[in-house]
């Protein structure tokens, strides 16, 4: 069984790297984690360093719940992309052609401190609106099964 894990080290990704982990280690799934690294907003050399730092961070994440995954008996390896994460995470699961994909529900319960929480709060209302949400958009156009994981318990 091949398992699809969109993770991006959020606390939202590790709620459903746990789900994977109790949901499918009977299976003895090979489990990939696509880690997408959106592109930065602005082409400022702080845009840079923004982009550098999110970009080591998840890196990091990812490599290290693939080893947490790893250590409990289940193969993992990362695959990183770079780009809008709705057409990364589709073009992965276009050329991987998993048996399932596995993704965490957006919460409205944010990482970080205050002036992080006002920025996604800005974000997701503005994706909202004029994108809708990543599952959203996976839901309609993903061609294997989607497993949305719930995020409002801890």
């Amino acid at each position: 069984m091949e398992v699809m894990l969109a993770y991006d080290h959020s606390r939202n990704a590790r709620i459903a790297l746990e789900a994977v982990k109790r949901l499918f280690s009977e299976q003895r799934p090979t489990v990939t984690l696509i880690s997408v690294i959106e592109e930065p907003g602005s082409n400022t050399s702080a845009g840079d360093e923004m982009f550098e730092a999110q970009f080591r961070e998840q890196k990091q994440g990812a490599e290290k719940a693939a080893a947490d995954l790893v250590a409990a008996g289940i193969p993992a390896k990362v695959l990183f992309a770079e780009g809008d994460a709705r057409k990364m995470i589709l073009r992965a699961t276009e050329q991987r052609k998993p048996d399932v994909l596995v993704m965490a529900r957006h919460s409205y319960k944010p990482d970080g401190n205050f002036i992080t929480r006002r920025l996604d709060a800005l974000v997701e209302e503005f994706d909202h609106m004029t994108f809708g949400s990543v599952s959203a958009f996976l839901a309609r156009r993903v061609q294997c099964p989607l497993l949305i994981i719930p995020t409002h318990a801890e």
